[in-house]
């Protein structure tokens, strides 16, 4: 099987399970051998964060010369950036083979009326990928909400992880603050330790105590009166967290709360046994840079693109932005959001801010036409121009701006997807 057999056969699978739980899955591991016990893991869940926290965490532990395996999603260019070891996607000849493998159980399961879904056999082959690998640990980050995950298959894990925690996907994991840390908190199992970020809502960390206390699991919150930002600007953040200065590469503060987060992990697993010093966990966190998370394309013009998905998101970018508008420079925005987002109340203080709106469709069947978000961006800005092509979007900023201006592309993981390659041909090497 090839590597472009295997993507198209994963991807023809279900996307999602016509019942949610976790018997396929627990089915299909114990076929295959149960790879995935094998394997020591720190699982994280949460709303926003999850990304930049998992990246972190898997990073120090390469710093500190362990075969780390890192299991994380969405992607923005390369598919196998889901599927990461050693912070590398991993081999495209082990991932087909291990595709291979799962294929004809997968088939003879949907016989049996059990269909797996795309992320199952996803997540069955890079536990299969992994065992192979023979990771010393995995990051394993939650695809979707926690409780009902296809990676919640796996025993108590070294150290559980819940990043920030917002409304969203609320048509599947409910549609309160409670309902959504319940579902993420489904993650927690007997006798573990739970580090979650600060910050969160009162009625959230109440679910997350309670649930604690019945599982028997240590409860640790990063303690934010030990941070003391030194320095930040859109190119990164200098901080002091219990009296150890840290500098993140990527911007905004809520970068702090993820960073912070993943050095506890980290304590926890250092007290656990693993070899792991202060310059490891101060070199990982500088080395972590993500794909679309408030990237810095060029900095003369300064063009940033970000996959914010929701409000939280995208309030999370605009203030790590807001210290780059000026009067004098104009604003090109390119924007292209998912019909089920608060689409509105996300990208409204950005919209009233642009000179030029340019409204995209992204690439995704849950997309929300272009038509209907420059409707919206024009209460905001009385530049909207309505673009069929994401990339001729590129195009046209920048056939108009000047280095003194300013240029976002924003809005969904999905569109930086498809632009990412483009904003990188025209601008990287204007600088």
């Amino acid at each position: 099987m090839t590597f472009t057999e295997a993507l198209e056969y994963i991807h023809s699978l279900l996307k999602f399970g016509i019942h949610p739980g976790l018997t396929r899955m627990d089915t299909l591991l114990q076929i295959l051998g149960n790879p995935h016990k094998n394997i020591k893991c720190v699982h994280v869940a949460g709303t926003n964060g999850k990304g930049s926290t998992t990246t972190a965490i898997s990073n120090i532990l390469i710093e500190a010369g362990y075969n780390v395996g890192l299991y994380t999603s969405p992607y923005v260019t390369d598919f196998l950036e889901r599927v990461q070891y050693n912070g590398e996607p991993i081999d495209k000849k082990l991932f087909s083979e291990c595709v291979e493998i799962i294929k004809p159980e997968v088939e003879k399961m949907a016989e049996k009326g059990l269909q797996i879904t795309e992320f199952e056999a996803l997540t069955a082959t890079a536990f299969l990928c992994f065992e192979r690998l023979n990771v010393d640990i995995l990051v394993l980050e939650v695809g979707l909400g926690g409780r009902l995950d296809a990676t919640n298959v796996i025993d108590t894990p070294l150290v559980n992880v819940i990043t920030s925690l917002s409304l969203d996907h609320t048509a599947v994991l409910g549609d309160t603050i409670e309902q959504i840390a319940f579902e993420k908190c489904g993650t927690i199992k007997p006798g573990g330790t739970l580090v979650c970020s600060y910050g969160q809502p009162e009625s959230a960390v109440n679910v997350i105590k309670t649930i604690c206390d019945e599982k028997s699991n240590s409860l640790i919150v990063p303690d934010v009166s030990s941070v003391t930002i030194k320095a930040q600007s859109v190119l990164g953040t200098h901080f002091i967290y219990n009296k150890q200065e840290y500098h993140i590469s990527m911007s905004g503060e809520h970068q702090i709360q993820n960073m912070t987060t993943a050095i506890e992990a980290v304590n926890v697993l250092i007290e656990k046994g693993f070899s792991i010093t202060e310059q490891n966990i101060k070199n990982g966190i500088k080395k972590t840079i993500l794909p679309a998370r408030v990237e810095v394309i060029s900095k003369k013009p300064l063009v940033i693109l970000d996959g914010g998905h929701n409000e939280d998101g995208a309030k999370a970018f605009y203030e790590a932005v807001k210290g780059c508008f000026d009067k004098n420079k104009k604003l090109y925005v390119v924007a292209g959001m998912m019909n089920d987002k608060a689409v509105e109340n996300s990208l409204k203080p950005l919209i009233s801010k642009a000179d030029t709106f340019i409204a995209v469709t992204p690439e995704n069947p849950r997309a929300m036409k272009a038509e209907s978000l420059g409707e919206i961006a024009k209460k905001y800005c009385k530049r909207v121009i309505v673009c069929d092509d994401a990339n001729k979007a590129v195009d046209i900023v920048k056939e108009k701006i000047t280095e003194d201006d300013i240029f976002f592309t924003v809005g969904s993981l999905y569109l930086a997807g498809e632009v990412r390659t483009r904003l990188i041909e025209k601008f990287r090497n204007v600088d």
